[in-house]
């Protein structure tokens, strides 16, 4: 069966069919895959019903696995987190916020894969925001005050102890472990070339990035919040739905993406993997 790519017709995202994702895929399918993926920064591969396994084979494909700080593995994996929310909860939908996966880290990884465990019958889509064309869409005079701005990441506003997935969080079946080591910081790029294309685009938002280099915080933090609102503009936007034995995967260095609601009463439940930076 030939690989079938049909794109979303949204800012970004396509649905990939004609692979079988459980058997042994060769270098010239994955080399096609990639191809596809960088086009495309979000990919949906339905009907695959991958175990655990399999996910991890596919993850390796494209790299190694990344580090996954603050998250618990499931049980039995070292790379494999459970994105899980239960049908009674009623904690705070968890990623409800615009990010990029880890983006406070030396080396943020360059994707990430989920896997459909439990997919309730309504709600549940992922959001994905395409910061390539967020920056193509600013005016050149705009760009130019942007283009050589450093960001400084750190993890401390979700997973310090005093965090939003601190000691406050409770009565939340996804195992997260919050840590002083959360406070670190680190800077990237504000608008980094890609390291595969070289195209440039916004990279992270408000949230893991917690200011500008060289910039006070009463200067920062309301540029911060004017770019996050351009970023996830609904122009830039593609929903994805979820569907039984879905597997997706998406380019952490091309697109934002978010959880949503909408499934109060049902349980939903992904398996994560993260894929490493790339090394070229």
């Amino acid at each position: 069966m030939a690989l079938r790519v049909e794109p979303s017709r949204q800012a970004c995202g396509a649905r990939v069919t004609g692979l079988d994702l459980s058997r042994s895929l060769d270098p010239a399918t994955i080399a096609e895959i990639r191809a596809i993926w960088l086009e495309h920064h979000v990919l949906a591969f339905p009907d695959q019903h991958l175990d655990d396994d399999q996910l991890e084979a596919f993850t390796l494909c494209f790299g190694d696995f990344g580090d996954d700080p603050f998250f618990a593995p499931i049980r039995g994996r070292q790379h494999i987190a459970a994105i899980r929310r239960e049908a009674d909860e009623q904690s705070p939908l968890f990623a409800e916020n615009w990010h990029t996966d880890w983006s406070f880290q030396a080396r943020p990884p360059s994707g990430t894969c989920l896997n459909a465990v439990d997919i309730p019958p309504v709600g549940g889509d992922t959001l994905y925001a395409n910061q390539h064309l967020a920056w193509e869409a600013l005016p050149a005079a705009r760009q130019a005050d942007l283009t050589d701005l450093i960001a400084i990441h750190s993890a401390r506003l979700a997973y310090a102890p005093d965090g939003s997935y601190g000691a406050k969080d409770k009565g939340r079946s996804m195992d997260i472990r919050p840590d002083e080591s959360a406070r670190a910081t680190q800077t990237h790029p504000l608008v980094p070339a890609h390291p595969e294309t070289g195209r440039r685009g916004f990279y992270s938002t408000l949230g893991y990035i917690v200011g500008i280099e060289g910039m006070a915080d009463s200067a920062a933090f309301p540029l911060l919040l004017e770019l996050q609102q351009w970023q996830s503009d609904e122009r830039f936007v593609y929903r994805h739905r979820w569907e039984p034995g879905m597997l997706t995967m998406w380019d952490n260095r091309s697109v934002l993406h978010k959880a949503t609601g909408g499934y109060e009463g049902h349980r939903r439940e992904l398996h994560r993997t993260t894929i490493a930076a790339w090394n070229g």
